[in-house]
């Protein structure tokens, strides 16, 4: 006499599912735990202090270069002390410059000085020397007629 066959799982194939759901919601929890990393990183790369926005307004508001890389220092809010610097360098383009701005915050009961420190590119034509503008515009035209004649062969 034959046995009937009996419905249902057995006992290896709900161990097998249950370490499948396991291994997805570890997965699933690693990724968010990557998501809301990355908001926090991207939330402290995003500066909001008023005062620093304010230095670098300052930096790019000047026109006259040496001005500019010697940097400021004013007074800010709740008896902060902000003083910041840059760096700039000229670009192989015209009038485009490579601009490494460090503002330092201290003051207001903080232990540690609050610093940033950015790096850009910005277009600022009052900051060329007028031979050196002329060179690089020279070089920048010849660079396109080269590319030009290359697509019209």
């Amino acid at each position: 006499m034959s046995r009937p066959r009996q419905s249902g799982f057995t006992l290896i194939e709900v161990l097998i599912a249950i370490a499948i759901l396991a291994t997805s919601a570890i997965a699933l929890a690693v990724g968010y735990v990557n998501v809301l990393n990355g908001y926090e990183a991207a939330r402290r790369a995003t500066v909001n202090d008023p005062e620093m926005q304010f230095a670098r307004a300052q930096l790019l508001n000047q026109p006259d270069v040496e001005l500019a890389r010697q940097g400021g220092e004013f007074e800010g809010n709740d008896g902060r002390r902000i003083r910041w610097t840059a760096t700039i360098e000229p670009t192989n383009e015209a009038d485009l410059f490579t601009v490494t701005f460090e503002c330092e915050i201290t003051g207001s009961g903080s232990l540690k000085p609050q610093g940033i420190r950015q790096v850009f590119r910005v277009l600022r034509p009052t900051w060329s020397v007028a031979a050196d503008r002329s060179t690089l515009r020279a070089a920048s035209r010849d660079r396109i007629v080269k590319i030009l004649e290359g697509v019209n062969k």
